[in-house]
């Protein structure tokens, strides 16, 4: 308990300052119970299945308390409360975690985030701490070159695609100059929310969207493309931004970016690819194949915090030209008069932010640590338990696999004699999956069909899981099937 001087208000101790051996104290504390939780997770809970509405609301109550005026928990009393709040939830830091789009969460970018965090460097301007903000243009020039764009390019650390598509959607949107109400961009049904989130927040109304038709295989079908295009132009609109996908959050599926990249290059279009899901797995053979043709966008959006497993808060927009980016962001303040301009480009010029944290440093550790090969090898282990997931299962007479998968993620449904009727057991194999707490899964809807998704991309996730995954799903379709 640290005493208060009641005469002045002031703390006779300043705790805001902990000397060495303080910190030594906080810090152990913190990482030994990390690396417990981390040595534990291949046996925690896959979900929040099993726990009482009632149990959650009560844990919130109990955690919404303000803080007191002076201390009265330990700190192994409040790392306790922590470690509370942080198991009521889904398991998204283990092997179990199938669901959505899987995140990372490597112990080496936990540590990296320690030591960015303790020395608090500003990165928002190059000339407060030239080699960090260096070190960051490091990782996002090596992103660049992964996708295929030239040595010019370069980017900016965010926090996750929502943020990349929106900085990407306001490069583009210089093209219009002032006057903006008339401009048009084309995406499809499959594209992420996020896409036409940014579109209204660069200020574009909503009417300015236009939804280019999928074809069979859930692509973006490009003769509808040119022709919606070429419609818009003869109606006095002006098209400026095409967005593809580089594999979906729905399905996996890649839009066929070297015949988008074609309609863009004719029209004069900023083509955007967004790759947060599956933009990286060009590091390897197969991916580079599947993802032929976005070394042609104008932009690209990544997440390292998905594909490059680093911590959630962690996404990239890469472009083919530096200067656009800085066009659309670059402003400053009579206070900054006195940094001086340095060779690698300011953060803060290419972005949304000013003050930002420094992200580069849980990526650019990690890569170095490792290697880039020991990151390509998990990739295509990825690629190979989706394939080893899909063949097992469609060799299930009772599940209908509408398609392939393209990278990493596995949609199945229950066979049944109408639609209605497969819904709901398709339904009821998701919650009987998911009731048993092993594995975590989560559905869609594809071509108005309820579906369930499989999605193998967290970097602890291995064959072993995969196949309990496939067991779980199998036996309780024949289990649905027979009820």
């Amino acid at each position: 308990m640290v005493a208060i001087d009641h005469r002045e208000g002031y703390l006779l101790s300043y705790p805001l300052e902990p000397d060495a051996t303080e910190m030594h104290r906080l810090a152990e504390a913190v990482v030994e119970r990390a690396i417990a939780f981390v040595d534990e997770l291949e046996e925690h809970p896959a979900s929040l299945a099993g726990i009482s509405p009632e149990a959650i609301r009560d844990l919130q109550h109990r955690l919404l308390s303000p803080p007191p005026e002076v201390p009265v928990q330990t700190l192994d009393e409040l790392l306790g409360r922590i470690e509370e709040a942080a198991a009521a939830a889904v398991e998204t830091a283990g092997p179990s975690y199938l669901a959505y789009i899987p995140g990372g969460g490597m112990f080496a970018s936990a540590v990296a985030d320690l030591y960015a965090r303790a020395t608090n460097r500003y990165v928002g301007m190059a000339a407060t701490a030239p080699g960090l903000v260096a070190l960051e243009w490091s990782v996002v020039r090596w992103l660049a070159d992964v996708v295929g764009m030239p040595e010019r390019a370069g980017g900016i650390l965010v926090s996750g695609g929502s943020i990349a598509n929106f900085a990407a959607v306001v490069a583009a949107r210089e093209r219009l100059g002032e006057e903006i109400a008339d401009g048009t961009v084309y995406l499809t049904r499959e594209a992420h929310q996020s896409v036409g989130k940014a579109v209204r927040l660069a200020g574009l109304p909503g009417r300015a969207m236009r939804v280019v038709p999928c074809t069979s295989d859930l692509r973006m079908d490009v003769d509808a493309l040119a022709e919606v295009v070429a419609r818009d132009r003869k109606a006095g609109l002006r098209p400026f931004l095409v967005v593809a996908a580089a594999g979906t959050t729905n399905t996996g599926v890649v839009d066929p970016l070297e015949a988008v990249a074609d309609v863009a290059q004719a029209e004069h279009l900023w083509l955007h690819v967004d790759g947060a899901y599956g933009g990286l797995f060009r590091l390897t053979d197969r991916g580079r194949a599947i993802l032929a043709g976005i070394e042609r966008a104008d932009s690209v959006t990544l997440d390292p915090h998905k594909s490059l497993f680093a911590p959630y808060g962690t996404g990239a927009l890469v472009v083919r030209d530096v200067d656009a980016l800085r066009a659309a962001h670059a402003v400053s303040g009579h206070y900054l008069q006195d940094l001086d301009a340095q060779e690698v480009p300011d953060p803060a010029d290419l972005g949304p932010e000013l003050t930002r944290e420094l992200r580069g440093l849980r990526i650019w550790l990690p890569l170095h640590l490792y290697g880039v090969a020991a990151f390509r090898q998990a990739l295509d282990e990825k690629l190979d338990l989706a394939l080893h997931a899909y063949r097992r299962l469609a060799a299930e007479p009772l599940l209908d696999l509408p398609w392939p998968p393209t990278l990493s993620i596995v949609g199945l449904r229950v066979r049944a004699g109408d639609t209605p009727t497969a819904d709901a057991r398709t339904r009821e194999v998701l919650e009987r999956v998911n009731a048993g707490r092993r594995v975590f899964l989560s559905s869609t809807v594809v071509d108005g069909r309820f579906t369930l998704r499989l999605a193998v991309l967290a970097h602890r996730t291995h064959l072993d899981r995969v196949d309990e995954a496939v067991d779980a799903i199998i036996a309780a379709a024949r289990n649905v099937s027979r009820d």
